[in-house]
C-alpha cells in the first residue's frame, strides 16, 4: 500500500506540472480568463499569476524559509507515512495528498525563482488565487486534522491492546 501511496502523491504532482505548464504556455502573467460559469452566475476564472509567498502570499520573498519548511514537511510526511500510517487509510491518504501538493509546489518554488503558479480565481467571494496542488494540501490536511481528532486515540487504543495481547 505503501508504494501505491508514493505513485499517487507522484501523480499528484505530475498534474499539477503539467496544468502549470499549460497555464504558462497559453496565458500572460496576470492574464485572466472565465473558466467555470453556471448561466450567469460566474464561479472561478483563470487567473495566472506567481505567488513568491505562501498561503495568501505570508512570508512573501522569503524562498529560503519556504524551502526548508517544505523540506521539513515532506520529511515528516514521508516518516509518518512509512512508519505510522500502515493499516490507517485516513492516515496514509491525508499525508499522501499533502505530499503531492507539496512536491508540486516544492519544483515551481526550485524551477521558477522560488516563485508558485497559481491560476485559480473564485468569484464567488473574495479568496486567495491557488492551484491544484494546494486544494491537495489543503484537502490532505483537513483530512489529518480528523484523522487526529476523531480517530488517532482508537488507533493507539487498539495498537497498545494488541501489544498487550501479544505479550501475554
Amino acid at each position: 500500500m505503501l508504494i501505491v501511496a508514493f505513485i499517487a502523491a507522484g501523480l499528484i504532482a505530475l498534474v499539477d506540472q503539467l496544468i502549470k505548464l499549460w497555464i504558462t504556455g497559453n496565458f500572460r502573467l496576470y492574464e485572466e480568463r472565465p473558466f467555470l460559469q453556471i448561466g450567469s452566475l460566474d464561479i472561478m476564472h483563470l487567473h495566472y499569476i506567481q505567488n513568491n509567498g505562501s498561503a495568501f502570499s505570508s512570508f512573501a520573498g522569503q524562498t529560503v524559509l519556504l524551502l526548508v519548511i517544505t523540506a521539513i514537511g515532506l520529511g515528516v510526511c514521508v516518516y509518518f507515512l512509512v512508519n505510522k500510517a500502515k493499516q490507517k487509510p485516513l492516515l496514509m491518504w491525508s499525508l499522501t495528498m499533502i505530499l503531492g501538493g507539496a512536491v508540486g509546489n516544492l519544483i515551481d518554488r526550485i524551477f521558477r525563482g522560488g516563485a508558485v503558479v497559481d491560476y485559480l480565481d473564485v468569484q464567488l467571494f473574495n479568496f486567495a488565487i491557488f492551484n491544484f496542488a494546494d486544494c491537495f494540501i489543503t484537502v490532505g490536511t483537513a483530512l489529518l486534522a480528523v484523522y487526529i481528532l476523531f480517530f488517532m486515540d482508537k488507533d493507539e487504543k487498539r495498537r497498545k491492546s494488541e501489544k498487550h495481547h501479544d505479550a501475554a
